[in-house]
C-alpha cells in the first residue's frame, strides 16, 4: 500500500543582508542529506543524491551516497580504497564552491544497470570547509537504525550488530525524499538487504535518503511542511519491473559491508562504524 503525500522541490537562494556597518558573519556551507551532487560540472543532468551524512571512526567526515553513480570501465578505482582526490563531488546548486568532497569507495555495478545487489554505494569524504549537517530539505535523521533481534544483513560478518539487522517486511514503513517529493510507503521485502516499498524515486534520487517511520511519529503533511524524522535506514537504489517496483539498500548493508572491509584492511577503510551527524 502506498500513501503519497507529495510537494515539489524548488530552488531557494537565501539572501544575507546587512545593516551600515554590521558585522557581516562568513557562509556556512551545510552538506545534508537529500543534496543533489555532480561528479563533473559540465554534466549538471547527470546527478545523484546524499543519503546520509555522519562521521566514522577514524574522525573523517563521511557522506554516503550510490556505488552505481559512478562506472569504473577498467577496473582501476571501484571496489577499493581511494586516497588520492581524483574523484570531487560538487553540490549541483552550487559548483562555484568547488568540491564538497571526494569519493573514497565505490562499489561498481559490476554490469548490472541497477548496481550490485547487496553493496550498491560509494563513500565520500567531505573537505574541511563544509558543515555536516542531520537536517536535510524535508527530513531529519536521528541515528541509525537498531533493530535487535532481526534478520542479519548478508554483509555482516560474524555476529551481526543491531545496525547490521533489517527491518521486518510489512511491519516497517520507509519515508523518503527526492525531486518529486516526500514519500512514504510499506516495506514489502527484504531479500539481500534490498527494501522493496511502494516509497517513489527516480533516476537522480539514487543514493538519496530514507528513514524508518517511527510508530506513533508525525508523518510529512502539507500541515508539517513535509517534515518528518527518524533513523536513517537506508538509501535510494533502484526502479525495478517487480511490484512494488522501488528499491533501497539498507542501512545494514552499507553498515555490514564497511565493517566486513575494515577488519580485512590492515590501514581500515573510510566509513567504516559510520554514525549519522547530531549536527542540525
Amino acid at each position: 500500500m502506498i500513501r503519497r503525500l507529495c510537494v515539489l522541490l524548488m530552488s531557494l537562494t537565501v539572501l544575507w543582508a546587512g545593516g551600515a556597518g554590521a558585522a557581516r558573519a562568513e557562509p556556512v556551507k551545510r552538506v545534508h542529506n537529500g543534496m543533489q551532487i555532480l561528479f563533473s560540472p559540465s554534466t549538471p543532468s547527470v546527478f545523484c543524491t546524499i543519503g546520509a551524512v555522519g562521521t566514522d571512526k577514524y574522525g573523517h567526515r563521511i557522506a554516503i551516497s550510490a556505488g552505481h553513480c559512478l562506472r569504473d570501465q577498467d577496473g582501476t578505482y571501484a571496489d577499493r580504497e581511494i586516497h588520492d582526490d581524483i574523484a570531487p563531488v560538487y553540490d549541483r546548486a552550487d559548483t562555484g564552491f568547488g568540491p564538497i568532497g571526494h569519493v573514497r569507495y565505490f562499489k561498481d555495478p559490476e554490469g548490472s544497470q541497477t548496481g550490485h545487489m547487496t553493496k550498491d554505494y560509494m563513500i565520500i569524504e567531505l573537505v574541511p570547509q563544509v558543515t555536516p549537517s542531520s537536517q536535510g530539505p524535508y527530513l531529519k535523521q536521528t541515528g541509525e537504525v537498531r533493530v535487535p533481534g532481526g534478520t542479519a544483513s548478508p554483509n555482516a560478518p560474524g555476529p551481526a550488530l543491531d545496525t547490521e539487522r533489517l527491518l521486518a517486511p510489512r511491519d516497517n514503513e520507509l519515508v523518503v525524499s527526492g525531486q518529486t517529493g516526500v514519500w512514504f510507503g510499506t516495506i514489502m521485502d527484504n531479500t539481500g538487504g534490498i527494501y522493496r516499498s511502494a516509497a517513489v524515486n527516480r533516476p537522480g534520487d539514487s543514493g538519496g535518503p530514507a528513514i524508518r517511520h517511527v510508530p506513533g511519529t508525525e508523518l510529512p503533511s502539507q500541515s508539517n511542511g513535509f517534515r518528518a524524522e527518524g533513523p536513517w535506514a537506508g538509501i535510494t537504489k533502484a526502479i525495478t519491473l517487480s511490484l512494488p517496483p522501488f528499491e533501497y539498500t539498507s542501512s545494514a548493508n552499507i553498515l555490514a559491508d564497511l565493517r566486513a572491509r575494515d577488519a580485512a584492511a590492515p590501514a581500515g577503510v573510510f566509513g567504516a562504524g559510520f554514525e549519522v551527524t547530531t549536527n542540525p
